[in-house]
């Protein structure tokens, strides 16, 4: 079975099989959600490479799913919807969609559409392993930063803010978000941990520290 693992969103359990029957020949692990509430349930537990989601659905829309689930998440998404009107593509792509394929749809055009994200997100991912900023130098893969040559010790919990502060140039993360993300859904920390995080960062990174800044009554973000 392929590694990569695509998640199909959709209300119609005919459009889940048919979608399903065309990846699972070319040996991609599939997982099924029937609305936009029930992937977010199991969007961090399969960890999918790639989204498929029908617009129009119950309980929660494509639409609002992708705004939810692009809140802390790059996952590739495509669009399918029988909605082809330009301000529907439009709206899809500015919430963060990768693609937009209109049903009806043929086999080989949705195959060709999957393998171009995929594509596009590997090269992405490969580019984004190694993040520079000024003197800075974030290594992914090597979870390792160093400052002007020389290398930084950093805790867990210290890198993962740092990296994804820094993958996300100018966003701003509240203090719940950062636990969520860095410590995990099941963190017992408090907020006033993130501060203290954040405060100690700063000092090792020294003249770089005021990078990341203070968004008073929100959280923070690393500035551009």
């Amino acid at each position: 079975m392929n590694q990569t693992t695509i998640m199909i969103i959709d209300d119609e359990p005919q459009m889940r099989k048919l979608i399903r029957t065309f990846l699972e020949k070319e040996r991609y692990t599939v997982i099924e959600a029937t609305d936009g509430i029930h992937a977010l349930s199991l969007v961090d537990k399969v960890k999918p490479q790639l989204l498929i989601v029908d617009v129009m659905m119950p309980f929660m829309d494509g639409f609002t799913f992708a705004k939810e689930v692009k809140r802390t998440s790059s996952i590739p998404l495509i669009f399918l919807s029988a909605k082809g009107e330009e301000w529907d593509k439009i709206q899809g792509l500015k919430l963060g969609g990768d693609d937009y394929i209109v049903k009806p749809f043929l086999p080989g055009e949705l195959l060709a559409r999957v393998e171009s994200v995929l594509r596009r997100a590997n090269q992405n991912n490969t580019a984004e392993d190694v993040l520079k900023v000024g003197p800075l130098v974030i290594d992914n893969e090597a979870h390792t930063v160093t400052l002007n040559g020389a290398t930084l010790s950093l805790t867990l919990k210290e890198f993962g803010m740092l990296y994804l502060l820094a993958k996300n140039k100018g966003r701003v993360y509240t203090r719940e978000q950062l636990l969520q993300i860095v410590w995990g859904e099941d963190h017992q920390s408090s907020e006033r941990t993130v501060d203290t995080h954040i405060k100690t960062l700063r000092l090792k990174m020294e003249s770089e520290g005021d990078l990341i800044e203070t968004v008073w009554g929100v959280g923070y973000k690393f500035g551009v």
